[in-house]
């Protein structure tokens, strides 16, 4: 059996709040995808800043491996470009619903971000434990 997504309809007068929930939700998105990409940012830049560190510190050894810390980083900050992208189109298709009264939750929407989520979180467990094997 399979089971169809619950709709509810929506009234006219309370459309309103419905648009203004939705907004709110969008900027809720496009918070968290800043704050992916700026910590994105944060990691890449830490293996360019250890590098310089060390050149400073002992310019006689040559650094010149980055790490992982400059994938994950840039891996980071495309995610958090790939939320925001998201975010965007379910707005928009949000905000259709909300024009034709009828709206749904979007459970492969969830199922998706929380996947692309964990799998990160994985690779940087996986980066950290390897991380502090070397150290």
């Amino acid at each position: 059996m399979t089971q169809q997504p619950q709709q509810a309809t929506i009234g006219e007068a309370k459309r309103a709040t419905e648009y203004l929930a939705n907004e709110r939700t969008f900027l809720a998105w496009i918070r968290t995808s800043l704050a992916i990409i700026s910590l994105g940012f944060v990691v890449a830049k830490f293996s360019v800043w250890l590098r310089e560190l060390a050149a400073q510190l002992a310019p006689q050894i040559q650094t010149s491996q980055t790490g992982a810390s400059m994938p994950i980083g840039v891996t980071m900050m495309a995610l958090g470009g790939v939320l925001a992208v998201l975010a965007a189109w379910r707005y928009h298709v949000v905000n259709r619903a909300i024009e034709n009264g009828v709206v749904s939750a979007d459970r492969g929407l969830v199922i998706l971000v929380t996947v692309m989520v964990a799998l990160l979180c994985a690779a940087m467990i996986v980066y950290m434990l390897l991380a502090a094997q070397h150290a």
